[in-house]
């Protein structure tokens, strides 16, 4: 049980590491507690952009494996 909460904290590190990434990109001051000002517009623009990078990182992967 604890190896899976392990893995669950360090995907969990990685997600907070690219939603950070993606906000600044985005031009979206994100803080590290509380986010209650945020627009839900601003919010599904760092989650839509996520989501693009996710799948555009698996395409990649595999396209270069066939």
């Amino acid at each position: 049980m604890a190896t899976s909460n392990r893995s669950s904290n360090r995907s969990s590190g990685a997600f907070d590491r690219m939603k950070f990434e993606v906000a600044n990109e985005l031009g979206v001051t994100l803080n590290q507690d509380y986010n209650g000002n945020l627009t839900s517009r601003d919010a599904g623009r760092i989650g839509g952009t996520i989501v693009k990078k996710v799948f555009a990182d698996y395409r990649n992967k595999n396209q270069q494996q066939q």
